[in-house]
């Protein structure tokens, strides 16, 4: 099992560093990388006059069907002077009209490369983008902070809390635990009447030795309010230079209002973090 389908997804010119690290990890999967720039529509037509709206949506089409062009003609000039293999398509679409897009996209991908939906300097449509290529699409997405250092994924904390949605990204990410040095399965105060009682990360740990993984176990006691938090600062502790975790346990609305693990650990996250559900 390996990552043969790497998408990543554009939409403005300032985002080289996502598209740096898309091509890094294509070329470290001898992988296809499929760029996808989209051109966004943000026109709100409801708002305006009777009479106008037509207008002011075929002129914003117009800037963003533009937009999505001169993206694709960069990326393509770009990569022709990379080693790996590629193909580049651009698309219009409103706002409310990514999640389909993006998920088709993402369903016949292996992994998807974004940059942090969440914090300073991310792109407005990050946010729905990266949802998209998780709910629509139901692939695994490796958001990266900066750029994707090489090599990466020598050592791996996996976020575990029994849920299925860890145990999805655990599944993805497969390629990358075999390929790393060492793995920690970070449980942090687990339910003495969980599925797994007295032995938290047992039978995962003993799934992935079984791959060939090189895996050991952390409990952590609760010492801080914000479980990501306590997550973040083991990264550091332990030397980890990425995260696996299961994205979005709550609701997304819930997130949004009160905050969340996956909100928080892409807000505050210093190493790429793969996340699937």
């Amino acid at each position: 099992m390996s990552y043969k389908t790497i998408l990543t997804v554009l939409t403005n010119e300032n985002q080289h560093k996502q598209l740096d690290s898309a091509i890094a990890m294509t070329r470290r999967e001898d992988a296809h990388l499929d760029v996808f720039c989209l051109g966004v529509d943000h026109t709100q037509s409801g708002y305006y006059y009777a009479g106008a709206s037509a207008y002011v949506f075929q002129e914003t089409i117009d800037k963003a069907i533009a937009a999505a062009d001169a993206l694709e003609q960069r990326v393509r000039e770009k990569l022709h002077a990379e080693d790996v293999r590629w193909s580049v398509d651009s698309a219009v679409a409103q706002i409310g009209g990514l999640s389909t897009l993006v998920g088709m996209r993402a369903r016949y991908s292996d992994l998807v490369v974004l940059a942090r939906p969440y914090g300073e300097g991310a792109s407005p449509d990050a946010e729905a983008i990266t949802e998209a290529a998780l709910f629509e699409g139901s692939s695994p997405v490796l958001i990266v902070p900066e750029m994707l250092s090489e090599p990466f994924g020598k050592k791996i904390l996996i976020a575990w809390n029994q849920s299925s949605e860890a145990l999805a990204a655990v599944r993805r990410a497969l390629p990358l635990l075999k390929a790393a040095e060492s793995v920690e399965i970070t449980v942090i105060d687990p339910s003495p009447h969980g599925p797994e009682r007295s032995d938290p990360g047992g039978a995962l740990c003993q799934l992935l030795t079984r791959h060939g993984v090189n895996a050991e176990i952390a409990v952590l006691a609760r010492t801080l309010p914000q479980v990501s938090d306590i997550m973040i600062r083991r990264v550091t502790e332990i030397g980890a230079d990425m995260v696996v975790m299961g994205a979005y346990g709550h609701s997304r609305f819930r997130q949004a209002i009160l905050g969340g693990a996956t909100r928080n650990m892409l807000e505050k996250a210093q190493v790429p973090v793969l996340m699937a559900r």
